[in-house]
């Protein structure tokens, strides 16, 4: 534990001390009361309202749109599924720049539906929600459709033999067991969304604020640290909730349930309404995660003169000097993988003494570092 405590200590705990202590400590001594007067700040209690009713509008959109592809995924074998399951998978593993220019050159001025019908979504709250959902589609899918999976269908085909409906066996059955992947999902969606920072800044504009990018604000723009400390013990205090929150739900879903080989449980689709259901989830795939990709493969060919291979070339520029570029692009590359390769390695030993640890030791204090390791 000596390691993974002492790298927490070190590169958590002391920051997050540090900037509440600049914040809220002068001449010596505690200014709790600043908490008072920066809560109570019309324009600061909008950003909380902001950030937690696009959290949650995000979650519920996300389940809406995702849940369908998790039954897909689980219940349906059909060619191409494997690569699909990649694909849905992408979108949660890209950088936050890379999916706002995707949403930009979708959504935005000049984008693909400002030229085709003249609709433009960029700071909205719309563009926002959108982001959102491409982002968090695959967690849905991998926790929820994982479990469904595994799920044992003959419970709930004896349920339908007893003489209950489709719709009634699936709710009395299916769902009870599914629920708390369910909540599990939603929560992390819900995390996600709530300290949602690049999305927000990218594709909102200065219309739209979360607590995160409040935070950003008034530290690096406005330079007000005690307000910066206060937000930050806020959304420090909701995600410590929503942890603990989604750790029993994890819990719960580990109880035992009669689960089975999900390869005994994917079978071809039949019948009109699980073909449609197929294709609804193969269009929302299209539409909501290979488009905005896409678009942007698009327009990296297309130049001012037509469809080139102009902005390529470019990167092969040894010089960033009279360029857009600040770094030499094959130096960039360079780095990311320097950085990569350098934060695998610290990960790996941190997280590797962490997990050995945990799982040789029970007890309150180890299950608090877990969550603190979250």
């Amino acid at each position: 534990m000596a390691v993974p405590v002492a790298f927490f200590a070190l590169f958590f705990a002391y920051p997050v001390a540090a900037i509440v202590g600049r914040g809220l400590k002068a001449d010596g001594a505690w200014q709790f009361g600043r908490a008072g007067e920066v809560l109570s700040r019309p324009d600061l209690l909008d950003v909380l309202w902001f950030t937690t009713w696009q959290a949650l509008a995000s979650t519920a959109l996300t389940l809406l749109i995702a849940l369908p592809g998790a039954y897909v995924f689980a219940r349906f074998d059909f060619p191409g599924k494997q690569v699909l399951r990649a694909v849905v998978t992408v979108p949660f593993v890209l950088p936050t720049v890379v999916v706002g220019t995707a949403f930009l050159a979708l959504l935005g001025r000049g984008g693909l539906l400002d030229d085709l019908w003249g609709v433009r979504l960029d700071t909205t709250v719309w563009a926002i929600l959108l982001a959102h959902v491409f982002f968090n589609y695959a967690v849905v899918v991998r926790t929820v459709g994982g479990l469904w999976a595994q799920l044992d269908p003959r419970q709930e085909e004896a349920a339908r033999v007893l003489g209950a409906g489709r719709l009634a066996a699936w709710r009395r059955v299916t769902l009870p067991a599914l629920a708390p992947a369910v909540a599990a999902a939603a929560l992390m969606v819900f995390l996600f969304t709530f300290t949602s920072f690049g999305v927000v800044q990218i594709l909102g504009g200065p219309s739209y604020s979360t607590l995160e990018v409040e935070i950003y604000r008034q530290t690096a723009q406005l330079l007000d640290l005690p307000t910066a400390a206060v937000l930050t013990l806020v959304q420090f205090v909701a995600v410590g909730a929503i942890l603990a929150v989604h750790a029993w739900t994890v819990r719960r879903r580990e109880t035992a349930l009669r689960l089975v080989d999900p390869a005994q449980t994917a079978r071809r689709p039949r019948g009109a309404g699980q073909r449609a259901v197929l294709g609804g989830v193969l269009l929302t795939v299209a539409l909501l995660v290979v488009l905005p990709l896409g678009v942007l493969v698009e327009r990296s060919f297309d130049t001012s003169g037509g469809y080139g291979l102009g902005f390529y070339r470019a990167l092969q520029s040894a010089d960033a000097s009279g360029s857009t570029f600040l770094v030499p692009p094959l130096e960039a590359i360079g780095n990311s993988l320097r950085y990569a390769l350098a934060a695998t390695a610290i990960a790996l030993v941190i997280g590797g003494l962490a997990a050995a640890a945990l799982t040789r030791r029970a007890g309150r204090l180890v299950r608090g570092f877990d969550a603190l390791l979250m």
